[in-house]
């Protein structure tokens, strides 16, 4: 049962996949280009808006919705999935407590389809800890901010017509996770990008550095209040953030196991002709990773439902979710490699670039690890944050 026509918009989805992020994917995995041709199809089909409220012009989804439309963008190509995905979490955040100002020059944009944003959280200084920013916000003048600080992996880095940044909160000794958010505009003077992104995958991501020398940016744009941001953390970023890439690598497993069950059905020995898929041991290996990948799917669904839904108890099946679907993709492309032998090994192969891609899966932020630690931390009754 899908809410409301998310039905629909996955039917959109699934044609911008096939028709468009498909016959791109391995030239923007060789090349290290943006897949800007998949994301202007997107926002041409209308889903551009998927987690602005509906009284913005948006759709009004949620975190279930950006999983369901990850797994499909990722199954074709997985740098496609996360721009996407980091779009809709800015739209979120965006979203959640925008004032009619905002809601008019960056929301409405948004849902027509003509403004791309996206997340700038990460520093160097601080890896995974997302959410203890040294980006700095300083009060110049009644009516202006000014940010002086670097940011790393910023995806859509560059392509982006806004960027969600988080900052220092008003109070430096403030309690962990006080930090604020501000909406900066592309091009503003003092935004100076790194060189080009250039991974072992997610090729595509554009996650290049962003280095703000004492940018000026209106009060108005800031999200929120100063340094309560930590609402923001639990209850739009870490869900959204985690379901979009939960459903991009679901799209990688997924994709992988298709690649299995393909090989097995052409291949056959040539002295015999017997086909590979007649072997019983095949058959259960098979098997067995179809039930890995379903049951992780299922566990990310219902994560996301329960989120939704304000299950208050959602957050820790959140948390492992994207922590399984990791540990799920990786050990999926090492299995599916193994059933379809040397050819996976080849450099221009399919296989070649799902693992590249699956890898990502347990660093970024929150690693597997923080994710399981933050679970345990829940079920012990001890705060997320606790040191």
């Amino acid at each position: 049962m899908y809410p409301r026509d998310l039905e629909s918009i996955l039917e959109k989805v699934q044609h911008v996949a096939k028709d468009v992020v498909a016959k791109n994917a391995a030239d923007v995995d060789r090349e290290g280009c943006w897949p800007e041709e998949g994301l202007r199809a997107l926002q041409q089909a209308g889903v551009a808006g998927l987690t602005v409220p509906m009284e913005y012009g948006g759709l009004g989804h949620g975190s279930f919705a950006v999983a369901q439309i990850c797994e499909l963008l990722g199954q074709e190509c997985a740098s496609t999935a996360m721009c996407f995905g980091m779009h809709c979490v800015g739209s979120a955040v965006l979203s959640a407590k925008a004032t009619p100002d905002q809601q008019e020059r960056f929301l409405q944009p948004i849902a027509a389809g003509e403004h791309l944003t996206t997340l700038s959280l990460s520093e160097a200084g601080t890896g995974s800890h997302f959410y203890i920013p040294n980006t700095r916000l300083d009060a110049v003048s009644s009516e202006m901010y000014q940010i002086t600080g670097t940011k790393t992996f910023v995806t859509n880095g560059g392509h982006a017509d806004s960027y969600v940044v988080s900052t220092v909160a008003a109070d430096p000794d403030g309690p962990m996770g006080e930090f604020s958010c501000i909406v900066v505009p592309a091009n503003s003077d003092g935004m100076n990008w790194g060189p080009p992104w250039s991974g072992l995958g997610m090729r595509g991501n554009s996650s290049t550095s962003l280095t703000l020398d004492k940018v000026a940016v209106p009060r108005k744009n800031l999200l929120g209040e100063e340094g309560d941001q930590i609402w923001y953390v639990f209850q739009v970023v870490a869900p959204i953030f985690l379901m979009a890439m939960t459903g991009t690598y679901l799209g990688i497993a997924s994709a992988a196991l298709e690649e299995a069950r393909i090989h097995l059905l052409k291949r056959q020995y040539t002295e015999s002709g017997t086909g590979l898929s007649q072997l019983a041991v095949v058959q259960h290996r098979l098997g067995t990773l179809w039930g890995m990948l379903e049951r992780t799917r299922r566990l990310c669904y219902h994560a996301a439902s329960s989120f939704d839904a304000g299950d208050p108890d959602a957050l820790p099946t959140v948390f492992t979710a994207k922590a399984e679907v990791a540990d799920c993709a990786v050990n999926m492309v090492n299995e599916v490699m193994t059933l379809t032998g040397g050819l996976a090994y080849r450099d221009d192969s399919r296989l070649h670039q799902l693992l590249r891609d699956a890898r990502a899966a347990h660093i970024m932020a929150p690693t597997t690890d923080m994710l399981r630690t933050w679970t345990g931390r829940v079920l012990l009754g001890l705060p997320i944050l606790g040191v």
